[in-house]
């Protein structure tokens, strides 16, 4: 069984890198004041997070394993990782930490606007291969706004503190935002290769036996053909088409329902079953609101 380390609260993780905690909801970890001693992994074989990390790495020699494979940091990445996932971390022996690590508690945002956020900033569950890489420009913006959430932890804390280091915790993710925007185009062209993969994928997936063992095509299936997290997979579809992954799925399902029903040899049972339905009835009240007419009758219009 892996030893896994459990990280539930900010002070956890500091407590483990031997680093001073400046709050027990929200703390920066400079890298380069650690005790590099203290670094080792003792065993552990992942890490799953009770908090929220934004992770600056400064250093080469440093793996993330992500779904069986690892993928190397490059310097100047930031990575995120959500609360509730494990990460798996391995390094080689001329390993030197640099970055920062930006750890905060759900408990920070309660009561804010950030609250209702969160969900909206989707790289929080974006593998590792998918990491955010910065230009020189966007790196000195990130590090103003460590700088200035720095600057609220090391003073005593009034009325204002918690909402001037939430406001500046939610502008950074709204940058990260907009860099991740700019990192979708300037990879324009190997995205379009996942987006060719992936209608030749579902077109595949429809032409075999497919449906009948798996049911429905699911955005979960493709993101993995395609070696992505299903945020990023999603993200990416809704950048490329206009259209959610879910709802592009959904518009090839109609289309091959069309060519489908007009097969007189075939029910519209056995066609909703050829497709993954389990019910025939949900594929007529789908085919329905998609078309606006039955199968049968669509059947007959034509």
């Amino acid at each position: 069984m892996e030893k896994i380390l459990h990280i539930r609260t900010v002070n956890d993780y500091f407590k483990w890198r031997d680093a001073e905690l400046l709050h027990p909801l929200v703390s920066i970890l400079d890298y380069s004041t650690l005790n590099l001693d203290q670094y080792s992994y003792k065993g552990y074989e992942g890490i799953h997070w009770g908090c929220y990390g934004v992770f600056l790495k400064d250093s080469k020699h440093c793996k993330i394993k992500y779904g069986g494979r690892d993928y190397d940091y490059d310097e100047g990445t930031l990575v995120f990782v959500g609360a509730d996932q494990t990460v798996q971390l391995t390094q080689d022996a001329n390993y030197v930490p640099k970055g920062y690590a930006l750890v905060f508690h759900p408990d920070l945002f309660l009561g804010s606007d950030l609250a209702n956020k969160m969900s909206s900033y989707t790289y929080f569950s974006y593998a590792v291969n998918e990491a955010l890489h910065l230009s020189t420009k966007e790196r000195r913006i990130i590090l103003s706004l460590l700088d200035k959430i720095q600057f609220e932890l090391e003073q005593n804390l009034d009325k204002h503190s918690k909402k001037l280091i939430v406001s500046n915790i939610e502008l950074l993710l709204d940058y990260c935002l907009r860099f991740y925007d700019r990192q979708f185009l300037t990879r324009e062209i190997p995205h379009q290769n996942s987006l060719n993969k992936f209608e030749s994928l579902l077109s595949d997936y429809f032409t075999s036996g497919k449906p009948l063992k798996y049911g429905l095509p699911t955005v979960g299936y493709f993101a993995d053909q395609l070696h992505l997290s299903s945020n990023y997979f999603g993200d990416l579809i809704k950048k490329e088409t206009g259209k959610s992954a879910q709802e592009y799925i959904q518009t090839k399902l109609i289309d091959v329902a069309k060519e489908k029903v007009f097969d007189p040899n075939k029910s519209v049972s056995e066609i909703a079953y050829e497709l993954g339905f389990k019910y025939p009835q949900h594929f007529s009240r789908m085919f329905k609101q998609q078309v606006g007419h039955s199968p049968k009758a669509f059947r007959n219009l034509n």
